[in-house]
């Protein structure tokens, strides 16, 4: 059974910094892509930021670019988003996920299987 729990999220101010990071369980961690997704009150969930297996290749939503950074620690089975200069509109619950087979980078939402609960992220204005 794979696991994902994320940490990290909190409160801060425009402007500010925030990092996630994401622990997976399981001994082929390194062989699938990873997503963060996130999901604001009322709105559906989006992909934020997605990473291949080996982290060679990287995608990340308009809204972000420039500001948020994947990566990924295969020897610690850990997945990370940096996030900087915050906005007011990344105000959401983020989730990390893990594709379904296969190491390509995935950007949809179907593409995912497994998922964690999720953290909070809160930008104040």
């Amino acid at each position: 059974q794979v696991q994902l729990v994320e940490s990290g999220g909190g409160l801060v101010q425009a402007g500010g910094s925030l990092r996630l990071s994401c622990a997976a369980s399981g001994r082929t961690f390194s062989t699938y892509a990873m997503g963060w997704f996130r999901q604001a009150p009322g709105k559906g969930r989006e992909v934020v930021a997605a990473i291949s297996w080996s982290g060679g290749s990287t995608y990340y939503a308009d809204p972000v670019k420039g500001r948020f950074t994947i990566s990924r620690d295969n020897a610690k089975n850990m997945v990370y988003l940096q996030m900087n200069s915050l906005k007011a509109e990344d105000t959401a619950s983020y989730y990390c996920a893990r594709a379904q087979a296969g190491g390509a980078i995935a950007t949809s939402e179907r593409r995912y299987n497994y998922w964690g609960q999720g953290t909070q992220v809160t930008v104040s204005s």
